[in-house]
C-alpha cells in the first residue's frame, strides 16, 4: 500500500506564527526549512510518496498541514481552524484531498484542527482544547459514527493540541502526557508515558514499521525502543519555537 504524505512550505513569515503556550523567540527560516526537507527525507525513507503543496508571507503557519483536513479511509474532514488566521490555509489542501476522498466539512460555529484528531484503527480520539470546540467535536462525530468510529472526546489541558500530549505508536500504543489529559479514557490501549524531563515528548508519527520523533526528546525515545519500537529522529527545533511537531507537518493518506 503506498501512502502518501502532503507537507506544506515553510513561509517566509513563520515569525509570525500563532502562538498559545510558547514565548516567541527568534525563528531562523533557513535552518527551520533544512529541518523540514530532513523531515521529508524521512518520510521518504519509511516508504511515503512525498507531495508537498505551496506557501506564502500570507500564511505564517502553513507549515503545520495537518490541522487543516483530517483524512480517513472512507472520507476527508476539512477542518475550521481555531485560530482565524489560519482559514486562507485551507482551498489548496482541501482541493489536494478531495482528489482523493469524499470531502465533509466544520462548519461554523464549530472549530476543529487537525492536531486534535487521532485515529487509532477505528477509534477515533478527538480533543477539545483551546482551538477545537464543542460544537467541532460533535460535528466530526456526527461524520464518522456512520462509519463505524468509535469518537472518544478528550479535555486537553495545558498544551495547544491533543496531540502535543498523546499520539499512537503503534495500532496498539499509545505515547502520553497525563498531566495534559488527565481524564482521558485510554482503556484497550497500552500506555508508554513521556520521560518526566520531556513535557513535549509524546508526538511521534506513527508510519508502518517506525515512528518518527523529535531528537529533543531522547529520554522518552528510550522507553519506545524498549518496547520494540524502531524510531527515526528528526531535529525539529526551529520548527517547535511555532509550536510544531512531528505529526503537525504532514497529512498521511493511503493510496
Amino acid at each position: 500500500m503506498t501512502l502518501l504524505a502532503l507537507t506544506r512550505d515553510v513561509s517566509p513569515a513563520i515569525a509570525r506564527c500563532e502562538l498559545t503556550h510558547l514565548e516567541r523567540t527568534p525563528i531562523d527560516v533557513d535552518v527551520a526549512r533544512a529541518q523540514h526537507d530532513a523531515y521529508e527525507q524521512c518520510l521518504e525513507a519509511a516508504g511515503c510518496v512525498v507531495q508537498r503543496l505551496e506557501a506564502d508571507a500570507d500564511m505564517p503557519d502553513s507549515v503545520f498541514i495537518e490541522d487543516i483536513a483530517v483524512v480517513f479511509d472512507e472520507i476527508a474532514v476539512i477542518t475550521r481552524p481555531g485560530a482565524a488566521s489560519r482559514r486562507a490555509e485551507t482551498p489548496p489542501v482541501a482541493d489536494a484531498v478531495a482528489r482523493m476522498r469524499p470531502v465533509r466539512r466544520i462548519e461554523p460555529p464549530g472549530t476543529l484542527d487537525g492536531g486534535d484528531v487521532l485515529r487509532v484503527g477505528r477509534t477515533v480520539f478527538v480533543g477539545r482544547s483551546g482551538r477545537t470546540n464543542s460544537a467541532g467535536v460533535g460535528q466530526l462525530r456526527c461524520a464518522l459514527r456512520p462509519l463505524g468510529y468509535d469518537v472518544r472526546e478528550i479535555e486537553v489541558r495545558g498544551c495547544l493540541h491533543l496531540k502535543s500530549a498523546m499520539t499512537a505508536a503503534s495500532d496498539t500504543v499509545l505515547v502520553v502526557n497525563r498531566a495534559w489529559i488527565p481524564t482521558a479514557d485510554l482503556t484497550g490501549f497500552e500506555i508508554v508515558e513521556v520521560h518526566p524531563d520531556e513535557h513535549y515528548g509524546a508526538n511521534v508519527l506513527h508510519l508502518a514499521d517506525r515512528v518518527i520523533h523529535a531528537a529533543a526528546f531522547p529520554r522518552t525515545r528510550e522507553r519506545l525502543e524498549q518496547r520494540g519500537i524502531r524510531v527515526d529522529s528528526v531535529d525539529l527545533s526551529e520548527l517547535a519555537k511555532a509550536e510544531g511537531a512531528v505529526t503537525c507537518c504532514s497529512i498521511l493518506i493511503p493510496a
